[in-house]
């Protein structure tokens, strides 16, 4: 994966994703609530279908840290985490504001579709 970097700036309605092959983690933050969710995210599940699923020996560890998502969104990064199952080194750390229990949930749901291990790391709020 050394020469396979991936990265989508942040706007105001999609979150920045990117992807450092040196340290082999993928960031996904902001807030995802795009005009088209599928349209948005086709380049990142294609970069995993492509990249990441070839090279499956290389660890991977996944920073989601959205503040919000739509319901389109939420299927999109389904279908993302659905990919990463067929890698043998992936674990998602998944951020959620203490004070936002519905991300938290969000969160445990896909814990108990996907299998990949997930992680929650509680932070606190921005201002």
């Amino acid at each position: 994966m050394s020469d396979m970097n991936f990265s989508i700036e942040r706007t105001r309605k999609t979150p920045e994703i990117k992807f450092d092959a040196s340290t082999g983690r993928l960031i996904i933050a902001g807030r995802s609530i795009p005009e088209n969710s599928i349209e948005f995210y086709r380049p990142v599940i294609d970069w995993v279908d492509g990249v990441v699923a070839a090279s499956g020996a290389d660890p991977l560890r996944v920073f989601v840290q959205l503040e919000y998502f739509n319901t389109s969104s939420s299927k999109s990064l389904l279908d993302l985490f659905k990919r990463f199952e067929k890698l043998s080194t992936v674990e998602i750390h998944w951020h959620y504001d203490s004070d936002d229990e519905d991300m938290l949930e969000a969160g445990e749901d896909y814990d108990h579709i996907v299998e990949v291990p997930f992680r929650f790391i509680e932070v606190e709020p921005s201002a």
